[in-house]
């Protein structure tokens, strides 16, 4: 950590939560944090004090959960979503099946006031087929009663679902056990009284917060995908951060319809059980779908943001709630007129989302642990047996290493603020952190930090439109985010591309490196987009007049005749596909552990999660990692470009240092590698020559040794305390 005595550091860019009851804390905290702005939190309140002891007040508001008592008389009104029951096994020629059999009961209630028969959908899942409406009825007791089944088949009902308690309250509520607290219920401003009532409010409100300088929108309408299960065996039935489900209604589905022309089905949001998550490749009319709710969103928000604006009050969003329809990749982000973004992050890709934000003036990360009594995984923080200095130490070493590259503009915590007071050691750490974070900005202000001469670009379903981002925060063991954590703090400039863009407007010509990684079938790898022969043609030809591709996991994978990858030829390696696995593959070899790519790589290093059953199918491939009975890492020359394959990835130092060569290796830019890059694989480095300073960070919770060599060939020799942060000037 830096001197935290230094007084240029001390103060500013920190957003402190403040607590009612605790403003001699309050007020404590904001002195050793060097804090310049209280906020409020979901379930806390600031006092008259605190809102007049000189700090800037952002005041939280979330506008569709504030009008509990209107829709208990307008119930059309509440958010609703498509739900599939729970597969049932029919055993006779008439089977029924419970609505919400599995799911939270205080969360969904089934909607019976819009004619089941119009937009409800019954499935025989076992031969994939419609059931006619005339074969099934609805019950007073919430079941369908289906006529005509086929013993042993399995049926399943897509029907609309009220959400009778709002999803992000929901949690806060239970994670801090709020009792007998009124559930708040999510209003849906596709129906223009809603709108009506929410302008009404928030003209209230306004006038009702006069020392607020910051409205945090929290976010805007509509949450992301998370129906909860009853608990008996699991707690949520599916969580995905960038899922559209919930922005569904039958008012939606027919404004859809006038601007689009045509009507989607249930199943069309169903999807037979997997929904729109983000993993799948999105279809048309999901992608239509995603269109024409951000329309809506930007919109309607563009009103709301201008009734703070004209109040003399600035406007921030917070997108890790009510978000879907309001993307910062989106083209139309920037009309709504925010003035800052906040996201809640835990990790470096999600702190590069928001450094790379367009649009607006000030970029904030909410740091973790958040100050409830559990975190986000259910562990304790603030608990007996909780360490909150441990988790913020975790969680700012991965984020550091994507500042050191890409610069936000503030920083700061949430929640209930006296959790912290019995925890001396994570004040401490907090105020050094924040000492810490200043300084590093400031150096970004000089200038931009050396960015080595060499582009990368992901290739999605996605591209874009997913920039940074997965379907949530961090997640284990998917190929595409593991990588893409573990680039969020390389030096190389990063940019993500879709298929379609390949299609319409060919590769651009800055990358350098494509890398495409993920699962057979998922998003990320591409899924039908590889049974494109466009596609196949246009990537060989890239590659053979010398770009460089690298594949993770199941890359171009979309298995025809004997073949899985369909860029095989141009790794030189492919999976070997199930119904051909008597064929017999090139003579095994020897791993070549000498190479650019695998030096100083430890033996036996894992390459976390695996794709099995890989082989060379070419004899010029180099095979260089070799696990059992699969090549692990291997490297080919195609045409005039160079291609690796890598049957697995890991966010992991060393895994780190492997992926940022191999990058290099691809490009074919060797010579360029060594500078500005630490010897050991548990430092990194950034150096900012507008500053004159070097950089020098320890990710790892153990004392290390270091070196770094200058661009002009100088070696330069460290020793760093764990975690430690090292600002070292060079002379001109």
């Amino acid at each position: 950590m830096p001197d935290e005595t230094d007084a240029q550091f001390s103060h500013g860019s920190f957003t402190l939560p403040g607590e009612a009851g605790f403003e001699e804390l309050t007020l404590r905290l904001s002195k050793i944090w060097g804090a310049d702005t209280i906020r409020d939190s979901d379930g806390t309140q600031l006092s008259d004090e605190i809102m007049e002891s000189g700090y800037d007040i952002y005041s939280t508001v979330c506008l569709i959960r504030l009008l509990n008592d209107w829709l208990k008389s307008h119930r059309y009104a509440l958010q609703q979503c498509y739900l599939m029951s729970f597969p049932v096994t029919a055993d006779s020629e008439s089977t029924a099946i419970e609505l919400l059999g599995g799911y939270f009961d205080q969360q969904m209630q089934v909607n019976l006031d819009d004619d089941p028969k119009e937009w409800w959908q019954v499935h025989d899942r076992t031969t994939g087929s419609l059931v006619p409406a005339d074969q099934w009825r609805v019950m007073d007791n919430g079941q369908v009663v289906i006529e005509k089944t086929i013993p042993w088949h399995q049926y399943t009902v897509n029907f609309l679902a009220y959400r009778i308690w709002d999803e992000i309250s929901m949690y806060n509520h239970v994670t801090n056990d709020w009792g007998d607290r009124e559930h708040q219920m999510p209003a849906d401003p596709i129906h223009p009284a809603v709108q009506e009532q929410i302008l009404h409010y928030l003209d209230k409100w306004i006038e009702e917060h006069p020392h607020t300088k910051v409205v945090r929108f929290t976010s805007m309408f509509y949450n992301f995908f998370w129906p909860w299960a009853d608990g008996k065996d699991r707690r949520f039935v599916l969580n995905d951060w960038g899922s559209y489900e919930f922005s569904v209604s039958p008012a939606a589905i027919r404004r859809f319809e006038e601007i689009k022309g045509y009507r989607p089905q249930a199943e069309d949001f169903v999807n037979g059980g997997r929904y729109w998550s983000s993993h799948a490749v999105p279809t048309k009319v999901y992608r239509d779908w995603m269109e024409v709710t951000h329309d809506f969103v930007v919109e309607f928000g563009k009103v709301c943001v201008d009734k703070v604006k004209a109040a003399g009050k600035k406007a921030y969003v917070f997108y890790n709630d009510h978000w879907i329809g309001l993307e910062p990749t989106l083209p139309g982000f920037g009309k709504i007129g925010f003035d800052g973004i906040i996201d809640g992050i835990f990790s470096g890709f999600e702190a590069r989302k928001v450094a790379e934000t367009e649009g607006v003036s000030v970029r904030e990360i909410r740091m973790h642990p958040y100050f409830f009594p559990t975190g986000v995984n259910g562990a304790p923080s603030f608990l007996p047996g909780g360490n909150p200095t441990r988790e913020c130490k975790a969680y700012w070493m991965d984020i550091r290493r994507a500042l050191l590259r890409k610069p936000v503009d503030r920083i700061g915590f949430g929640g209930y603020l006296h959790l912290v007071e019995n925890h001396p050691d994570f004040i401490d750490y907090v105020r050094g952190l924040a000492v810490e974070f200043r300084r590093l900005k400031s150096l970004h202000v000089a200038g931009n930090p050396y960015t080595a001469p060499l582009k990368v670009a992901f290739l999605t379903a996605w591209g874009q439109q997913r920039a940074w981002g997965c379907c949530g925060h961090f997640n284990r063991n998917n190929y595409y985010n593991e990588a893409m954590e573990s680039i969020s703090g390389l030096p190389v400039e990063t940019t993500f591309i879709n298929f379609e863009d390949i299609i319409r407007f060919g590769i651009p010509a800055d990358i350098d490196v494509i890398i495409n990684a993920g699962n057979e079938g998922d998003a990320w790898s591409g899924g039908e987009y590889w049974s494109r022969p466009e596609i196949i043609t246009q990537l060989s030809n890239w590659v053979g007049r010398g770009g460089g591709l690298i594949g993770i996991g199941e890359p171009t994978a979309a298995p025809v005749d004997a073949q899985a990858f369909r860029l095989a030829q141009v790794f030189g390696v492919d999976r070997t596909v199930p119904a051909v696995r008597n064929q017999t593959p090139f003579a095994t070899r020897e791993c070549n552990e000498e190479h650019f790519i695998t030096a100083g790589l430890p033996i036996g290093t894992s390459l976390g999660k695996e794709i099995d059953a890989v082989r060379p199918i070419s004899p010029e491939v180099i095979i260089l990692r070799c696990g059992l009975s699969t090549v692990q890492i291997a490297v080919n020359q195609f045409g005039r470009g160079r291609a690796v394959y890598m049957s697995g990835h890991r966010f992991s130092p060393e895994l780190v240092r492997l992926l940022h060569r191999t990058l290099f290796w691809a490009a074919g830019k060797e010579a360029d590698f060594s500078a500005w890059t630490t010897t050991n694989v548990h430092t990194e480095c950034a150096w900012y020559p507008g500053s004159a300073c070097l950089v020098v960070v320890n990710n790892s919770a153990e004392p290390q040794k270091t070196s770094v060599r200058t661009a002009g060939g100088e070696k330069l020799d460290f020793q760093l305390e764990p975690g430690e942060t090292r600002f070292h000037e060079l002379k001109a």
